[in-house]
């Protein structure tokens, strides 16, 4: 046992010196794989551009009952009327029968549409 309080004082400040730089060592290393994983990922996602006047495909994302296997839950054919910022997008259903045939969604619920003819299916469940 060391009772020299000096020596034993700057042996404990050198412990706990160390002990500060293996945590921020720690920290930076944890940093750094942060930032590698959110590039990798962030390179993996596809930007998305609509313009006016392009047809779409909505994702249905609302739970439905006794929902089909094989049903497809992209729906429509949607113009698009106008892009506004942060990705929201102002969609037109020109097939409803409904007086306001405009609404708003976020763009990470469409996709492009390439051209083919769509099969509007209409489902009636009675509960």
């Amino acid at each position: 046992m060391n009772f020299d309080e000096t020596a034993s004082g700057e042996q404990r400040k050198t412990q706990l010196l160390e002990l500060e730089e293996m945590r921020w060592n720690t920290y930076e290393s944890t940093r750094l794989h942060k930032d590698k994983v959110k590039a990798y990922h962030d390179k993996k996602l596809l930007k998305k551009e609509f313009r006016p006047r392009q047809q779409v495909l909505m994702f249905n994302s609302r739970l439905e009952l006794f929902l089909g296997k094989l049903k497809s839950k992209w729906s429509g054919l949607f113009t698009i009327i106008e892009v506004r910022p942060y990705g929201v997008v102002e969609l037109f259903d020109p097939h409803s029968s409904t007086l306001d045939r405009s609404w708003v969604v976020n763009g990470q619920r469409l996709k492009s549409y390439h051209g083919g003819s769509i099969d509007r299916l209409n489902t009636i469940i009675n509960l």
